[in-house]
C-alpha cells in the first residue's frame, strides 16, 4: 500500500494529549536559575541609568545586571538597513518601544527574579513616540535612528503609470494590514546550561536550531561544535521562534557569567506588550482594467511597519511584492517596498509572511472592480485567471510560478458554496430585514520554500535488523513531523512506515540543516529524505552487486528486497552483510507556488455590528498531499487563524505607543464557538520540482480568509469603496458603516441591493 495519501494517526499525539511532553519549561536540569526582564513603560526614551544595586539584595537573586555589566553581543543583524540600527540586548542609549529590556535578574526561581526587577531603578527622559508608518516617514516625524525612520526601499516590475494613464478603468483602494499576535499556545523559552568543555547546550522553544546554534556561536566566539541546541516539544511557533531574539542573547551570556543553567519562559503578559508582531502593512492600491475586466496593470505601494529594530519583519514584505500579482493574467506590474520604523515592538514572520498581505490587496481590489464594472465578482475572476497551459509562468514582480489550475479550484469552491443559490437568497432578501447576507470570494497564490533556493538535509540508514533511520534538519513546532517524514521515507523504499523512526531537532544528532519556515518541511526536508533514500537503494544495489559477482544492472528492488539471481535479500541482510547503509542528500528545489480560493458567506446584524460567519468554503491545492489528515488539521488551524485577523485580533498601538492589549481579554482570538460551518476540499497539481509532487501546505487559511471575509461583509453592507472597511471587522465599525448604507424604512420593501 502506498504511503502517500494515507491520513495515519499522529505519533507524536500519544504524549502531548496525554500531558507527559516536555517543553522548555518541563526540564529539570540541575541547578536551573530563572531570568526576568525589566522593561521599559515608555515607547521611546533615552536612557539616563539604570541601577541594579537594590535588586542583588532581594532574597533569592543570585545577579542582576544592566546592560553596560554583563558584556553582551548585539542582536545578529536581519537584512539591509539593521547593522547601522544595532540592537542591544539591554538598552544602552535608546528604548524604542514599550517592553524593551533594560536589566536583566537571575533568581532561584522566577518569583525572586520578579522581586528584584522591581528593585531595579531606571532612569529613563521621554522622547516623542511615532506609532503609524506613514507618520514616522512624515517631515518633522520624531527620529529613532541617526539614519532616519525609512530602512528600505525597494522596487519590483515596471512602473505602469502609462498604462494607468490610458485605461478605461482604474481602481484605487488604500488597505491597512494591522498588527497581530502570534499567540502560540506555548510562548518564546530558552534554558542555557554551560558545559565543561567551554560551551553550552541549549533547550530553546524554536524553529531552526542549526540557525540559533551559528548565531549563538558567532555572538559568543565559540565554534559551533561547542554549543548544542536541542528543541524540545514546541506549542506552536507561526514565525515568531525563527530568530536570535534579545532574550536568548541575556540568558546565554547570564548562564555563561554565572556558571550555572539559566532559564526565561515568557510569561503570556510579556508576550502580549512586547513579543514580535506580524503584518503590519499600509497598502495603496491601484489597479488598471478594460472595460470588459481585463486587467492591464497593477501598482502596490507597500509601507511596512518594522516596529523599533529592523529583524524579520524587514524582510517580510519583499514576499508581498513577489506574490502581488495572484493568481491573474497580468502583463505589467509594480510594487514599491518601503519598511520603516516606529515605537512598537519589532515584526517578525507571521504564519504567511507576506503572502496574506498580497491576497489580501489584489482581492478586496477585485471587488472594487467588479462594483465599478457592473460585473458579478466571479465572473470578474473567471476572466482574468492564468489558464493551466501558461506554466511555468513568470509575473511581472519575478515570481516564477511553477504549476496551477486556477479555474478548477475556483468552479469547485463556487459549488461547495452554492454560491448560485446564496446569490439569489440574496436577492429576495434584499436589505430590508434583520440581518443581511453578504458573499465573499478570495483567490491566492502562495509562495512555499522559504528563499528562492534554501537547502535542506536528510539522511536515511538501515541496519541489520532492519530498522531505518531517518534524520532531517527540519524542525517540528507541531507539524507532525514524527508521522510524516517516516511516511515518506518508508513510501520511497517500499517498507511499511513503522519500521521507520525520525531524529531531528537535535544540532548534535543532526548534522545540519536549515529549519522550518515558509511551509518548506515537506517540500524542501521531505524532498531532501525521498532522495537520500532512493540513494541508499542504489547503495544497496551496488553492494549487493559487487558481493555476488554480478553487474548492478542485474539487481532489481521493489518494496524493500532486492532480487539477485533468483533469490530474495532484505535492505537489513544487506547491512548485515557489508556494513550499515546509509545515504544522505542535500536538497535545494526552487521555491513553489501552491494556490487556494475561498468563499464566504456572512451575516451582518446592522442593528449591533456583529457579524456571524455562516458558511466557509475553502478549496486548496498543495500537490501531493502525504497524510490527508494533517494537512486538513493544518488547514483548519490557519482558517482559525485568519478569522482571528478578519474579524477580532488588533495588537496595534493608540498615537502615546503603550500597548493597551495587556491580556486575552483585550486581545481577542476565536474560540471553537466562533467557528462556522467549515467546508474543506482540495484539488491536486503535482510540484514538478519535487521528487514526489508535494507543495507547502498549512498557511493557506490565513492567505484567503481575511480577504473572502471582509468581501462578504462589504457586500453586506453593500459599500461602495470598500477601503471603507479596514481589518479587523469588528462590531463597532461595522456598525457605523450599517447606520449609513441602511435603508429608509418607507421604502425598504423596494429597496434594490
Amino acid at each position: 500500500m502506498s504511503q502517500l495519501g494515507r491520513a495515519l494517526l499522529r505519533r507524536e499525539d500519544d504524549r502531548l494529549l496525554r500531558g507527559t511532553a516536555t517543553t522548555v519549561a518541563d526540564l529539570r536540569v540541575p541547578g536551573t536559575l530563572e531570568l526576568a526582564l525589566v522593561r521599559s513603560e515608555v515607547p521611546h526614551a533615552v536612557v539616563r541609568g539604570v541601577d541594579v544595586t537594590a535588586a542583588r539584595t532581594v532574597p533569592g537573586v543570585v545577579g542582576a545586571w544592566a546592560a553596560h555589566e554583563l558584556g553582551l553581543p548585539l542582536v545578529p543583524p536581519v537584512g539591509d538597513g539593521s547593522k547601522d540600527r544595532p540592537w542591544a540586548p539591554l538598552a544602552t542609549d535608546r528604548v524604542r518601544f514599550v517592553g524593551q529590556s533594560l536589566a536583566a535578574v537571575v533568581a532561584e526561581d522566577r518569583y525572586a527574579a520578579e522581586d528584584g526587577c522591581d528593585a531595579v531603578r531606571v532612569d529613563l527622559e521621554p522622547r516623542a513616540p511615532v506609532v503609524d508608518p506613514r507618520e514616522a516617514l512624515a517631515e518633522g516625524a520624531p527620529q529613532l535612528w541617526d539614519s532616519g525612520n525609512l530602512v528600505t526601499e525597494r522596487e519590483v516590475g515596471d512602473p505602469v503609470d502609462d498604462v494607468l494613464a490610458a485605461a478605461p478603468v482604474v481602481v484605487e483602494a488604500r488597505y491597512r494590514q494591522e498588527l497581530v499576535l502570534h499567540t502560540s499556545m506555548e510562548a518564546r523559552a530558552i534554558l542555557v546550561r554551560p558545559d565543561d568543555d567551554g560551551g553550552i547546550t541549549v533547550w530553546v522553544s524554536h524553529q531552526g536550531q542549526h540557525l540559533l546554534r551559528d548565531a549563538l556561536a558567532e555572538a559568543f566566539d565559540l565554534e559551533p561544535r561547542l554549543v548544542r541546541v536541542v528543541v524540545p516539544d514546541t506549542g506552536g511557533a507561526f514565525g515568531a521562534k525563527s530568530g536570535t531574539w534579545s532574550e536568548y542573547l541575556v540568558v546565554a551570556a547570564a548562564a555563561l557569567a554565572l556558571r550555572r543553567p539559566v532559564r526565561w519562559v515568557e510569561d503570556r503578559r510579556e508576550a502580549l506588550l512586547c513579543a514580535p508582531r506580524g503584518r503590519g502593512q499600509d497598502q495603496h492600491v491601484r489597479l488598471a482594467a478594460d472595460r470588459d475586466g481585463r486587467l492591464l496593470a497593477l501598482d502596490l505601494d507597500v509601507v511596512a511597519d518594522i516596529g523599533g529594530y529592523p529583524a524579520q519583519g524587514a524582510m517580510v514584505p519583499l514576499m508581498s511584492a513577489l506574490t502581488a500579482c495572484g493568481p491573474y493574467a497580468l502583463d505589467r506590474a509594480h510594487v514599491r517596498v518601503r519598511t520603516v520604523t516606529t515605537t512598537t515592538a519589532p515584526t517578525a514572520a507571521f504564519r504567511g509572511a507576506g503572502r496574506p498581505e498580497a491576497a489580501y490587496q489584489h482581492e478586496r481590489t477585485m471587488d472594487a472592480l467588479a462594483r465599478r464594472l457592473g460585473l458579478d465578482p466571479a465572473e470578474l475572476r473567471r476572466r482574468n485567471f492564468l489558464p493551466p497551459d501558461a506554466f511555468p509562468h513568470t509575473t511581472p514582480t519575478g515570481a516564477e510560478y511553477d504549476s496551477g489550475a486556477y479555474r478548477a479550484a475556483f468552479d469547485l469552491m463556487l459549488d461547495r458554496l452554492g454560491y448560485d443559490d446564496l446569490r439569489a437568497e440574496q436577492a429576495a432578501r434584499g436589505r430590508s430585514g434583520e440581518r443581511w447576507l453578504g458573499l465573499g470570494l478570495a483567490c491566492y497564490v502562495e509562495r512555499s520554500g522559504a528563499a528562492a533556493h534554501s537547502p535542506e538535509w536528510g539522511a536515511v540508514e538501515v541496519v541489520p535488523d532492519g530498522t531505518v533511520t531517518a534524520w532531517t534538519g527540519s524542525t517540528s513546532t507541531g507539524q507532525a513531523h514524527e508521522t510524516v517524514f517516516p511516511q515518506v521515507v518508508a513510501e520511497a523504499l517500499g517498507v511499511a512506515h513503522d519500521r521507520v523512526r525520525l531524529v531531528a531537532r537535535d544540532t548534535r544528532e543532526v548534522r545540519e540543516g536549515h529549519g522550518t519556515f515558509g511551509s518548506r518541511s515537506m517540500q524542501v526536508g521531505g524532498g531532501a529524505l525521498w532522495r537520500a533514500a532512493e540513494a541508499l537503494v542504489r547503495l544497496a544495489r551496488e553492494r549487493l552487486a559487487a558481493a555476488e559477482g554480478v553487474d548492478v544492472a542485474a539487481v532489481a528492488y521493489a518494496d524493500g528486497i532486492l532480487r539477485v539471481r533468483n533469490g530474495l535479500v532484505s535492505l537489513g541482510e544487506v547491512a548485515a552483510r557489508t556494513g550499515p547503509l546509509r545515504a544522505e542528500d542535500v536538497f535545494t528545489p526552487p521555491q513553489a507556488f501552491p494556490f487556494g480560493c475561498y468563499g464566504a458567506a456572512v451575516e451582518v446584524d446592522p442593528s449591533t455590528g456583529l457579524v456571524e460567519v455562516r458558511r466557509l468554503v475553502a478549496v486548496d491545492d498543495y500537490g501531493v498531499v502525504v497524510n490527508p489528515m494533517v494537512v486538513q488539521g493544518q488547514t483548519y488551524g490557519s482558517i482559525v487563524m485568519g478569522l482571528g485577523q478578519a474579524l477580532y485580533e488588533d495588537a496595534g498601538y493608540p498615537a502615546d505607543g503603550v500597548p493597551t492589549r495587556r491580556t486575552l481579554l483585550d486581545y481577542l482570538i476565536p474560540t471553537a464557538a466562533e467557528v462556522p460551518e467549515l467546508v474543506l476540499e482540495e484539488t491536486e497539481t503535482p510540484n514538478p520540482n519535487q521528487p514526489f509532487g508535494a507543495k507547502g501546505a498549512g498557511e493557506a487559511g490565513c492567505i484567503g480568509v481575511p480577504p473572502a471575509v471582509l468581501n462578504a461583509v462589504a457586500d453586506a453592507l453593500g459599500l461602495v469603496h470598500g477601503d471603507e472597511l479596514q481589518l479587523p471587522a469588528t462590531p463597532d465599525k461595522v456598525w457605523a458603516l450599517a447606520q449609513r448604507t441602511r435603508p429608509d424604512p418607507s421604502t425598504a420593501a423596494t429597496q434594490p441591493r
